[in-house]
Parts: C-alpha cells; structure tokens; sequence
C-alpha cells in the first residue's frame, strides 16, 4: 500500500484538486511542446570551485556548461560560495561573475555577502550594487551558522528586497537554523513579503512530512509520509517561499513515497524550482530522472523545469 494507510490519494487528501477523478494528468493541447523533454530545462543551483575539496576536484565554468550539454540542461544559476561554513573551499562572488562571463547565454550567476563580515551595511551595499552591475540576478547560496530569522540577517533581507534579489538558503541542523515546525522561517516570510525565498536542503525537505523530529531536520527521512508536512502549509500560505529539490534531501522526499510526491509536485509545482547543485566534475544527479518518475501536465512541468525561476530572476 502507498503512505496513507491503504487510501488513494483523492480519499486521502493529498490530491490536487485538478487531478482527474482516476489520478490521470492532461496532455498539452496548446499546440506546444508534446513531451517534457521538449521544455527547456533551468537548473536553478550549481556550483563552481576554484580547488578541489572533501576528495574531489575542481569544477571550472566550462566543464560545467559540459555537463549540461550532456545532461540536457540549457541554462543554470551558478552560486557562489562566500561564507567560510559554507563550503570547505571558499568561493568568492567576484571569482564566480568573472568565470561565467564567457557563457551569458548559459549561466546565470548569483552573488553572496558573508554577514558576519558585515560591520557597515552601507559599504555592503554598495558591494551588492557592483555585483548587480555586473550581472548577478539574485543572493546566495545564503548558508551561515546562525537561524534564519536572526538580526544581523534583517539588513540583507531588507536590501535583497530592495533590489529585487530572490535568496536561494540552505537551512539544516547547523546553517540557517529553525525549529521543528519552521516557525522561524514562518516569521521571516510574514516579514519580508516582497523578498522571494528559495529553500533547500534537509531542513526544509523534511517537513514535506507531518512527522518530523529534531534530528531529521540535518538528515535524509525516510519510509511513507503520513500527513501533509509543515511545508505543504507554507507554500499555499506565502507567494513568496519557493523549494528547490536540489541535493539528496530533496529528492529524497519526493520518492521516499511516490504517491505523496505526485500530489506535492501535482499541488505545488508553480512554487518549485529544479535543481541539482552540481558541484563535482562526474557527480550523479538522480534528480534529472524527475520527469520519468512523476506524471505532470506538461503546463505544471514547465512551471518547474523553467518558469519558477525564470520569475524569480532580477
């Protein structure tokens, strides 16, 4: 039986609402694409390195765009890496938007202040505003040891807003921390309604279950989700919070019970972004198997493959 004790999704609960009374999903009439390979693909979290780490190597710009001539992903939000918890190797911003300059067409490239760095915000500011100028279309990958909703983050919060950067955050045990339930997070999507947030990572992830303990939120749950988990709640109550599957914890929680996944993706899939934070030359990506596992209309996919994060660009 799937995850809600022998029901269906319909009598369960976790159907969309524009699922066909058999669980079927429409075809494209429009005239467009015919099968979801057809949309482009917009990966919306890759990485570059400058020098290998945690026993693999490097990844340049160019061997990336290989990647995704390979893979079949036509553009991709490269992050940098500006924080030193973030990532063993430090990957600064100014690094990042000189390396993606030979492929505008195909890389997207994002910026990323350290906030414990930040002593005057209006220098930060006018650091922020250099990126912007020299392409940046958003913020992050925002991943410091301090919660989600602490006060030294309110000024970037209030600047990403400013400027119109959505922030891509990966929030778990140690990195933008919250509690169980993600109250925190709640508090910061109330407070800065015109900033976008993009979550990723275990944090996050985890609560597409209702039952959720403190030490899933820096771990991979799994077996069946029972009920709809804090983040089914989120996304239909805020325009302004958006997930990002990317990592092992995302796309865990959407096969660890297919049919619960079918019905987020089916519920969700204007508020979720595809990506895989490729970061490793020769690095799996089960997530490009997405397509083959869930059925969609082609209209929902297109939301995920390309649109979501199109949106949300500066």
């Amino acid at each position: 039986m799937g995850g809600y004790g022998g029901l269906s999704a319909t009598t369960s609960g976790f159907a969309s609402p524009d699922t066909g009374s058999d669980g079927s999903t429409a075809a494209s009439d429009d005239g467009g694409p015919d099968d979801v390979d057809d949309l482009p693909l917009f990966d919306a979290h890759t990485h570059i390195t400058p020098a290998g780490a945690r026993g693999r190597e490097p990844l340049s710009a160019a061997q990336l765009v290989d990647w995704m001539d390979a893979v079949g992903v036509d553009r991709a939000v490269v992050l940098p890496f500006d924080s030193p918890e973030s990532f063993p190797v430090q990957v600064p911003t100014p690094w990042v938007l000189e390396e993606v300059e030979a492929y505008p067409d195909r890389l997207v490239p994002f910026c990323s202040i350290d906030p414990w760095d930040v002593d005057d915000w209006e220098t930060a500011t006018e650091l922020l505003e250099r990126y912007i100028e020299r392409g940046a279309r958003g913020f992050g990958e925002l991943k410091v040891e301090m919660d989600i909703d602490d006060d030294r983050l309110e000024p970037l919060y209030e600047r990403c807003g400013d400027y119109g950067l959505p922030i891509i955050f990966h929030t778990d045990q140690h990195t933008m921390t919250d509690d169980v339930g993600l109250p925190r997070l709640e508090d910061v999507l109330a407070s800065y309604p015109d900033v976008d947030f993009v979550a990723h990572a275990h944090g996050w992830w985890a609560h597409i279950d209702g039952d959720v303990e403190p030490a899933d939120l820096g771990d991979i749950p799994e077996g069946e989700i029972t009920s709809r988990g804090r983040i089914w709640d989120l996304l239909t109550e805020y325009d302004n919070v958006y997930g990002d599957i990317s990592t092992l914890a995302g796309w865990n929680a959407l096969t660890r019970d297919r049919e619960a996944g079918q019905a987020f993706l089916e519920a969700h899939h204007d508020q979720i972004v595809f990506g895989s934070d490729y970061l490793f030359p020769d690095q799996a990506i089960p997530h490009l198997d997405l397509f083959d596992e869930f059925d969609l209309e082609l209209d929902a996919w297109a939301d995920i493959r390309y649109r979501n994060i199109e949106g949300l660009l500066r």
